[in-house]
């Protein structure tokens, strides 16, 4: 059924119960698992969320997102590989999560993408958006959404 099947995780409590169903997926049908963890860039004004820091400074942030990244993504590796699931520990740097995933699944020759919805409301929703809405409505990849 599946042959690749690319799993977005962010570490949170809610995308863990998506990396769980992924792996169960991935060996009920045989398939591979990509797992990916979107990594943003820190935020270069204060209108983004960010502190005037020096280059350093941003530079050390940033490694230590891309070092946490990559830890979420191996433990995800981790937890498949102990029930026999091939897989593919992935990060990338972006600020737009969605077009990220996307793009990873095309790049990994994915035909299934797993991710959690955070299930957002009302103004949160409003002013934040949904990258899983975004990932909904551009992929041309089957997406699968858990909650």
């Amino acid at each position: 059924m599946y042959q690749r099947i690319l799993v977005a995780t962010d570490g949170s409590t809610l995308s863990k119960k998506a990396v769980a169903s992924a792996i169960g997926l991935a060996v009920l049908t045989g398939a591979e698992l990509v797992a990916l963890k979107v990594i943003p860039r820190y935020p270069q004004s204060y209108f983004e969320g960010g502190l005037a820091l020096q280059a350093a400074e941003v530079s050390r942030v940033e490694k230590q997102w891309a070092q946490d990244g990559q830890a979420i993504v191996d433990a995800v590796q981790k937890s498949a590989l102990a029930k026999g699931v091939k897989t593919k520990a992935v990060t990338v740097k972006s600020d737009l999560v969605s077009e990220a995933i996307i793009s990873a699944a095309k790049k990994q020759k994915c035909d299934l993408i797993v991710m959690a919805s955070h299930g957002r409301r009302g103004i949160k929703r409003l002013l934040l958006g949904s990258e899983t809405q975004q990932v909904l409505t551009h992929s041309h990849i089957p997406v699968l959404v858990l909650r």
